[in-house]
């Protein structure tokens, strides 16, 4: 059974700067029960937006939405589930945790709501603190807890109504490096233990990348690419899932003579052969940081102009042309700044060159 089904979900806004905005376009997805599933991209995107329509915060511009086997948002009935009536349970990126609440409070809070019967409560509660690593916090007040305790109130409070779907929204951001870290894995451990689905949106790579059986890349309400997080950084669909997931480096380049020259150079070209079906146009090679390599001989020659020392691999920076291109190596070359050395490209991938449109888009879709 699904978790969650997206069908043709669209959400348009009206805005007094901007006019009518296209949010979220023709967004077609199928959640898998039981996964954990990350929406993921720039600010601007569309990811929670699209949150908030699964979570029934937004109505649909048009499109359905369905929970299980229950449709919860039908733009062509007029059909719409209002949230608490939806079965899920949510996390936002504010903890929400009332002070004056202890955190057995805290977390029976929904319950109470519902009325139901204290030894029920009392039962769940404890099995949902159990859970989340609080047992014995029961009588303390948020004042007296850490970053890290006051998420887990967060997250205790909504397993408490033991939801098929958990929706989390920034649910880490407000932490700390090191606990948002720990976080990651205590989020991925309680569902599979527990077995409820997760929608997760976040702008961090490396957390999607972490959590989430899949993920979907969003840019400017569109979907890119829907796919495992290790065959989207091994295959990304195109130049935006490249740039978006993990570092990279773009040199704009122009084709002539079949070799591709640095925009902002006079000197050699790159070292690598320009594919046929780029001719004789303008385009942009794409590179990771930890695929170049540097030598004292041969190679593209450029001059250092940083090195950064970082505990498991060093960074050095050069130009090319005009444009700045890093290289991070885990072997010690000793090369210093001002030294001249060879860029040998391991692994490029080419794409045609952006005309600034898009990043315009984005920039201004930031305000939505």
């Amino acid at each position: 059974m699904s978790g969650v089904v997206l069908k043709n979900v669209t959400k348009r806004f009206a805005t007094r700067s901007m006019g009518d905005v296209t949010a979220v376009s023709r967004l077609d997805l199928e959640i898998r029960n039981g996964e954990c599933f990350s929406l993921l991209g720039p600010s601007g995107c569309g990811k929670t937006t699209t949150l908030r329509m699964i979570a029934g915060f937004e109505d649909l511009s048009e499109g359905e939405i369905w929970i299980g086997d229950r449709p919860v948002s039908v733009r062509d009935r007029n059909l719409y589930v209002q949230p608490e009536d939806r079965g899920l349970g949510m996390v936002f990126q504010a903890f929400a945790v009332w002070p004056h609440l202890n955190v057995f409070e805290n977390v029976a809070f929904p319950l109470r709501v519902r009325k139901v019967p204290r030894a029920e409560m009392e039962s769940r509660v404890g099995e949902a603190l159990g859970h989340t690593g609080l047992s014995g916090l029961e009588r303390s007040f948020p004042s007296s807890l850490s970053g890290g305790q006051l998420q887990r109130i967060a997250l205790a409070r909504a397993i408490v109504m033991k939801p098929d779907v958990l929706l989390l929204d920034e649910p880490l951001s407000n932490l700390d490096p090191k606990l948002r870290e720990t976080m990651r894995f205590e989020i991925k451990a309680l569902q599979r233990r527990l077995g409820f689905t997760i929608i997760y949106v976040t702008h961090d790579q490396a957390e999607a990348m972490a959590l989430s059986d899949r993920m979907l890349v969003m840019d400017m309400g569109v979907v890119q690419q829907v796919d495992t997080p290790a065959n989207m950084y091994k295959d990304p669909a195109n130049k935006f899932v490249y740039g978006f997931l993990g570092l990279s480096n773009f040199i704009d380049v122009n084709i002539s003579g079949g070799k591709a020259y640095p925009v902002g150079t006079d000197g050699a070209p790159l070292p690598f052969p320009v594919p046929s079906d780029f001719g004789e146009s303008a385009a942009t090679v794409a590179s990771r940081p930890n695929e170049i390599e540097l030598s004292a001989e041969g190679g593209y020659r450029v001059e250092v102009k940083s090195r950064i020392f970082l505990g498991d691999y060093t960074e050095y920076r050069v130009d090319a042309g005009d444009q700045e291109v890093r290289i991070q190596t885990a072997r010690e070359h000793g090369f210093s700044v001002g030294d001249r050395v060879g860029l040998n490209f391991g692994k490029v991938r080419w794409y045609p060159r952006d005309d600034g449109a898009s990043d315009a888009e984005r920039e201004r879709r930031k305000v939505i």
